[in-house]
């Protein structure tokens, strides 16, 4: 319960820092640290507006999506007290409870009937395509690693091991999964969140009919996402037995420092062409492969 205490504090200061970092890099003064926060704030208090084009699954969809996120929260441990669910492949729940959310905000974008929004949509789902074996590969290694497949035991017994080996895994599984989040949450270099042209749009261009309230409920997914992988970087690096004021301490740390990062990435680095971007993902599953050939050089099962 800690833990899932701490994403939702930890996810509304999440964009915050990635804005004053932005704001700093690019010598401006820029928005406070919780200009986000009074942004959602404003929108809880509105209506929203629904066009005549649209059905019942654009009303639903934005509750449905953060629903399926928190959920997904459930499965994820912190420290040696482990998560308020866990069982044999949560990771596959985990992973398939944000694919639901998805889902539901990719179709709810074709119920528009905008034509804009539906090429938005169709990029979105090829590129959540794309980066869901990198994913996966990830959690195959560190369930080869520790022999075991729940989120809870894969990281209580991720340091325990003693192998030489550990330092590298936690590396690549830092660098996958900050990438992984930036395409999950479509930000540089795969999307700009800022950008305005509806040709480059991926999906501030599939949230263009909502507004009000269920704009609140799709920004605070979006923050809450950052925040879920935040949480698995910080279990990659973190051993589960330290002392948990410690681990306490670390978790904010790591989660103010991916966001950094992230901003850092934004303020100097340019957005990818758009043919480029399928490499780039597809990148990421290699990398994962890399280390999933280490596991099997190390238990002898490469052939």
């Amino acid at each position: 319960m800690l833990g899932f205490a701490l994403i939702l504090i930890t996810a509304f200061f999440f964009p915050g820092i990635i804005l004053r970092t932005k704001s700093i890099a690019s010598g401006r003064k820029g928005p406070g640290l919780l200009q986000p926060l009074r942004e959602i704030i404003v929108l809880l208090r509105k209506g929203s507006v629904f066009s005549d084009t649209t059905g019942l699954i654009f009303q639903i969809a934005p509750a449905i999506t953060l629903s399926s996120i928190i959920c997904a929260m459930l499965v994820i441990p912190f420290t040696n007290q482990g998560s308020i669910i866990s069982f044999d492949g949560d990771f596959v729940f985990f992973s398939y409870m944000l694919a639901l959310g998805k889902f539901f905000a990719i179709i709810s974008a074709l119920d528009t009937g905008s034509s804009f929004e539906g090429m938005g949509a169709s990029r979105e789902a090829f590129y959540s395509m794309l980066v869901e074996p990198a994913f996966f590969i990830l959690l195959a290694t560190f369930a080869m690693f520790t022999g075991f497949t729940s989120f809870s035991e894969i990281f209580s017994n991720f340091f325990i091991t003693g192998s030489h080996y550990v330092l590298i895994f936690s590396i690549i599984g830092f660098y996958l999964l900050v990438q992984i989040a930036m395409v999950e949450n479509s930000r540089i270099p795969v999307d700009d969140p800022k950008t305005h042209l509806e040709l480059t749009m991926i999906h501030e261009v599939m949230i263009l009919d909502n507004s009000g309230f269920d704009k609140a409920l799709i920004h605070i997914g979006s923050y809450l996402k950052f925040a879920i992988y935040g949480a698995l970087i910080c279990n990659v690096l973190v051993p589960a037995d330290w002392n948990v004021f410690l681990q306490i301490a670390l978790f904010f740390s790591i989660q103010a420092s991916v966001a950094v990062i992230i901003g850092l990435t934004e303020s100097f680095r340019a957005r990818n062409k758009m043919n480029l971007n399928p490499k780039f993902i597809l990148t990421l599953s290699s990398i994962g492969w890399i280390a999933f050939l280490i596991i099997l050089i190390m238990t002898d099962k490469l052939a």
